[in-house]
């Protein structure tokens, strides 16, 4: 027996998103302010030996008894080919199937998934989280992505969202998104750093915010830095006491290890809030204890700790600003509860970093901070739209260099340094064009202007700035300036660029590669799995006297439900052959219940029920 929700005709919100690579969480905006729903979620998926594919904590779990169905950290996989990514895969248990190339699958038990796919389950687990919690179904959503996120990645997230069953409204940046949250879009101008410390990353990402729009300055960080890291030096001293004090390795024994880690995990939260903590672990009728001080745990974090200031200190240094000049710092990430990182974020950039929000969620409340600027609960006038296709200049041999990429929030900004081709050259033609194709002849051409009198300097030594500014009205400034002699040329394109929304869609298949499609046809295969069981059922049911205790009326609407789902069995829309399905069943209703009825009789014939 299933329960369903009665959504009823309450208007459905747009939720915000935090599609982490751990962990994600949902939060919606409301008159108080935004509010995190359900949970942590964690950004696992796997693969039941039955076929059902499970996401959250329950895959978490299956991590432990089947690696080779359970996959984690999708997100480092989004967006990206095989070629991309042989780093990670030594990372991880689960496996890529025979053909990937440009599109990666990834093989979990006998079946095949590309990342949108995985990433759809996570974000589909959320939606119906949120939906039972609220009570109203959500169709929409604002999804947070890395700002180090290029093109492909970004659609690869904005696809994950649509197989979910999601219109995504607005990719927003996590280091944005993080500073909505602390509500810093209320300044007039200012620069920001954001410290993302998490469980298995570490991102640092510096913003400009001029008049309403947050410009990232420069982002660095390390994709395999993270609180594991610390977790792992705990184990490893944990591991080597339990082998002195029980006299064998227990590293050997999968099971042991995981407690112990949690165990760890544990204790490393403890510490954030106590002097000291213990570790503890039963197992095979021993135990163990170990106590940590904080003294003891920072000489172990202070190494991990240290790696994540290089990165900061090469990102102030590539947005060319000096400490001094940032006005607010904010951390993100579970990692940034620790007092150490906050006494060294804070040693770093001489000033008291915000630490007022929950740092695993001040993502999402960011994202929903922004849902509620989109749906009008919120009264602002920051990112109000986005940009429908990618833009940018033409480049030596007819190439195209992209400086706003497409689904980018808006207003909106950019700047790329260029150098002339030619010796002695005096102009240079700015040619701004507009799409997702890698060669100018593929894409639309939206203006030509020269940028005349530059000084004359050997090929590739001048220094031609282009800057592409779109305000909140949709209108794009694209400014050329020769950075030696400040000779400066700039031209205004209108909003929407002169594409009808079908032109624009066009555009945007057109750049597609075949993950949505191959998506479909097994949404339509699984389909027919299902409906080929419930016909086989059926067909045996007919020969159960079960069946022939059934009225002519209920006989006959199980025969015209087997008829319609015969005539659209074969077609490829799998939601018309799952409607059938839902129909046939209602209609076997009454003959599930005689057939039960008969095996109880059955089973019971002979027997006294007094025992």
């Amino acid at each position: 027996m299933s329960f369903q929700i009665d959504f009823g005709n309450e208007k459905s919100p747009i939720v915000g998103i935090d599609l982490g690579t751990t962990n994600s969480l949902v939060a919606v905006m409301e008159l108080t302010g935004p509010r995190i729903l359900s949970g942590i979620v964690p950004s696992v998926v796997s693969v039941k030996e039955s076929g059902e594919v499970i996401a959250g904590a329950a895959a978490r779990e299956m991590l432990l008894t089947h690696p080779d169905r359970t996959v984690y950290s999708v997100k480092r996989l989004m967006g990206r080919g095989v070629e991309d990514i042989q780093e990670e895969l030594k990372l991880f248990p689960f496996h890529i199937a025979e053909g990937s190339e440009s599109t990666i699958k990834l093989k979990l038990g006998e079946k095949t998934f590309t990342p949108p796919e995985v990433s759809a389950h996570i974000l589909r687990k959320l939606k119906l989280d949120a939906e039972a919690e609220l009570g109203v179904r959500i169709s929409q959503a604002v999804i947070t992505v890395p700002a180090y996120f290029n093109d492909a990645q970004r659609q690869a997230t904005k696809d994950a969202g649509r197989i979910a069953g999601l219109e995504v409204l607005r990719l927003v940046n996590e280091p944005t998104a993080a500073a909505l949250a602390y509500g810093l879009d209320k300044r007039k101008e200012g620069i920001v750093a954001v410290y993302d410390f998490g469980g298995g990353t570490f991102d640092i990402s510096i913003l400009r915010l001029h008049d309403g729009i947050f410009e990232v300055l420069a982002t660095n960080g390390d994709t395999h830095l993270g609180g594991d890291d610390i977790d792992n030096l705990m184990l490893r001293i944990a591991l080597e006491d339990i082998q002195f004090e029980w006299g064998y390795d227990v590293s050997t024994k999968s099971d042991a290890v995981q407690l112990l880690r949690r165990a760890v995990i544990d204790a490393k939260e403890r510490l954030s809030f106590v002097p000291s903590a213990s570790i503890d672990l039963a197992y095979g009728g021993k135990t163990y204890q170990r106590e940590i001080t904080r003294e003891l745990f920072d000489k172990l974090a202070t190494p991990v700790i240290d790696r994540t200031l290089g990165p900061c200190r090469d990102c102030i240094k590539d947005a060319s600003v000096s400490v001094e000049q940032i006005d607010e710092v904010v951390m993100v990430g579970g990692s940034t509860r620790i007092p150490l990182v906050r006494s060294a974020v804070e040693v770093l950039f001489r000033k008291r970093p915000h630490t007022e929000l929950n740092p695993d969620e001040v993502v999402a409340l960011g994202a929903a901070v922004q849902a509620g600027i989109l749906s009008g609960d919120v009264e602002d006038k920051l990112l109000l739209d986005v940009t429908p296709l990618s833009l940018g200049i033409e480049t030596m041999g007819g190439l195209v260099s992209k400086l706003i990429h497409r689904n980018s929030t808006i207003p909106a900004s950019a700047t790329e340094p260029y150098t002339t081709a030619v010796d002695g050259q005096r102009n240079v033609l700015i040619h701004v064009v507009q799409g997702e194709r890698e060669l100018v002849k593929d894409c639309r051409s939206l203006a030509r202007f020269d940028l005349k009198d530059i000084a004359p300097m050997p090929a590739g030594f001048a220094r031609i700035e282009v800057r592409f500014l779109i305000d909140a009205n949709g209108i794009l400034s694209v400014t050329a300036r020769d950075q030696r002699s400040g000779k400066e040329q700039s031209v205004e394109i209108k909003p929407s660029y002169g594409l009808t929304d079908d032109q624009v869609e066009a555009m945007i298949l057109e750049s597609f590669d075949k993950a949505e499609e191959d998506f479909s046809e097994r949404q339509v295969r699984e389909a027919r799995v299902e409906a080929d069981s419930i016909l086989a059922a059926v067909e045996k049911a007919r020969q159960n006297d079960a069946y022939f205790e059934l009225t002519d009326e209920e006989r006959s609407a199980i025969e015209r439900g087997v008829n319609e789902l015969l005539v659209v069995y074969h077609g490829d829309d799998h939601l018309l052959i799952r409607s059938k399905i839902d129909q046939l069943n209602d209609a076997t209703h009454t003959l599930a219940e005689n057939m039960m009825n008969t095996a109880v009789r059955g089973a019971l014939k002979g027997t006294n029920v007094n025992g």
